[in-house]
């Protein structure tokens, strides 16, 4: 079966036609069917602040996904760990392990925005320490045991459901972090194949299991529609936006980001970082890709109105899912 995935941040710009209550409504909905009909996880981002009214609470969004899902998995891509308080984190996490039953998947990632440190009375300074030791705590914190933290004694409650914890994931673009993920996280999301190869170096070097390549990421957004040409036309501002403010956010941080900025929609369209596939073009696309090469989804992508973002999801299960699902592929 294909490996299909869901990603919502949430972003609603000022020329976006819907209401940041109809987009958190929508996913939870989108979420809820595509759980029904086999869509394998969904992808929930954290960004504070911005203008756009980027998702600031992904445990919460992930809470209500959780309730409306059995199956499919949640991954926070990424927790800004540093931003929160290490026992609330704990706690959090603990109950959402709680409610999904297991299928909560932190990935932790150190941040980038000075100004959503500064939000809450922190700085980027604080990062590689906060890094360093969260990994272990969480291990503290999600035993049985009642510890010493700050000088201070420290019970997390409840229990995780996950036995003997939940998974601690990193995410990071240098050396630093993934040596960091080699000593205290049981996987590591890079920035790209070269980190990973190192992040594979150190964990052979501390003794620990080869986890083989790096997985497979997807390479583009997809959607799906039978006029790719004026589906895009519909969308094109909206995909235009996430990927500009992405890039602009890693310039400002003199970060490594896969995001571009565009001028034009039609240079955008043309790069392929998003696409819009006929039924029969995305199922040819998907007999070339590599076998655990996800589709990507991000139906509201900058906003996009939640009319036109179900079209394209309908359309992918009604004629693209059931081939993929007969011929096996993914």
């Amino acid at each position: 079966m294909a490996n299909v995935m869901l990603r919502f941040d949430m972003r609603l710009p000022e020329f976006a036609t819907s209401s940041q209550a109809d987009l958190y409504e929508t996913a939870i909905e989108m979420c809820a069917w595509g759980d029904q009909h086999a869509i394998g996880s969904v992808h929930l981002s954290e960004h504070h602040g911005a203008d756009d009214g980027y998702c600031p609470s992904p445990m919460v969004l992930a809470s209500a996904i959780a309730a409306r899902t059995r199956n499919m998995r949640i991954f926070l891509s990424a927790l800004i760990a540093p931003l929160h308080d290490p026992v609330r984190l704990a706690e959090d996490l603990t109950v959402l392990d709680n409610i999904s039953r297991g299928r909560v998947i932190p990935i932790l990632s150190g941040g980038y925005r000075e100004e959503e440190f500064q939000a809450v009375g922190k700085n980027l300074g604080v990062r590689k320490q906060y890094m360093d030791d969260i990994g272990g705590f969480l291990k503290q914190a999600w035993s049985t045991q009642t510890f010493a933290f700050e000088g201070r004694t420290i019970t997390i409650t409840p229990k995780p459901f996950t036995q003997p914890r939940p998974m601690i994931l990193m995410g990071g673009s240098s050396k630093p972090a993934a040596r960091r993920a080699a000593r205290e996280a049981d996987f590591f999301i890079p920035s790209g194949p070269e980190i990973f190869e190192y992040y594979r170096e150190e964990l052979k070097a501390l003794g620990k299991p080869d986890p083989g390549p790096m997985p497979s990421a997807p390479a583009t957004v997809t959607f799906v529609a039978e006029e790719p040409d004026a589906y895009w036309q519909q969308i094109a501002r909206h995909v235009q936006h996430e990927t500009n403010m992405y890039a602009q956010w890693a310039e400002k941080a003199q970060v490594f980001s896969p995001y571009r900025h565009f001028d034009n929609c039609d240079d955008l369209r043309a790069s392929g970082a998003y696409k819009v596939y006929r039924p029969d073009e995305l199922i040819a696309a998907a007999r070339e890709m590599a076998s655990a090469q996800p589709i990507m989804f991000h139906p509201l992508c900058g906003g996009i109105h939640p009319d036109l973002a179900w079209q394209s999801l309908k359309l992918f299960m009604d004629k693209v899912m059931p081939t993929l699902r007969e011929e096996g592929i993914g």
